[in-house]
């Protein structure tokens, strides 16, 4: 069964683009004019992906954003949001919101079926360790379940890949190249707020447990061993 991808953009031409292409890569597509439509879509057909404008008629993009991962049903929707060339506060507001990733519009097709490949690849599960364990913080990875200190942590899909692969290699410094690659399965130049933006995210997630999570100045991230 073809994966499915809900576009929610209100410019008619570029859903009509974004179908052709994506028809053409062998998914189903859903579309939605505005943001109450594109939820009541979420909520309704639980795509396998939202391609998110931010700029929409009723609710913004943002706002779509923040009501899916306030439910526990949509919260795990992988998001990939249009933002509008230099504005770069609407890519750090919508990856603080949950996003996945983003792509610039004018958007090169050939990238955003990469960028759309490499969000849904990450959903494939490792058959590594059942659990992971440090500082209180327990990822159950077959599960798809966190706790921190013994209380559940809603992590987005993206979150969950980021902590796991800290833990998988915690006491060692991850770049964030090596991150690019492994949680969001591509490397740009130019990318690094990208993961800078999740790691903050994580970070208040862990609450207590969040000193474990270090900084290492002009390299990268790393759990303490």
């Amino acid at each position: 069964m073809s994966q499915q991808i809900l576009i929610v953009e209100d410019e008619a031409d570029i859903r009509e683009l974004l179908r052709f292409n994506l028809e053409r890569e062998g998914f189903s597509v859903l579309e939605a004019a505005d943001g109450n439509e594109g939820l009541k879509l979420a909520r309704q057909h639980m795509p396998d992906l939202m391609l998110l404008d931010v700029m929409l008629p009723g609710f913004d993009g943002f706002e779509v954003c923040r009501r899916l991962g306030a439910q526990s049903e949509t919260a795990n929707i992988p998001v990939l949001m249009l933002t509008a060339r230099g504005e770069e506060m609407d890519r750090v507001v919508g990856l603080s919101l949950g996003a996945d990733d983003y792509v610039v519009k004018p958007f090169s097709v050939r990238e955003l079926m990469l960028r759309i490949r490499a969000v849904l690849r990450r959903g494939t599960r490792s058959s590594e360790s059942p659990v992971l364990e440090r500082h209180g913080i327990r990822l159950r990875p077959e599960a798809h379940t966190a706790e921190v200190q013994g209380q559940e942590m809603p992590l987005t899909a993206t979150e969950f890949r980021l902590l796991e692969d800290l833990l998988r290699h915690a006491g060692a410094v991850r770049t964030r190249e090596q991150l690019l690659n492994k949680v969001w399965g591509y490397s740009f130049e130019g990318y690094a707020r990208t993961v800078d933006t999740h790691v903050r995210r994580l970070r208040a997630k862990l609450g207590g447990a969040a000193a474990m999570l270090e900084t290492v100045r002009g390299v990268g991230y790393r759990i303490k061993e």
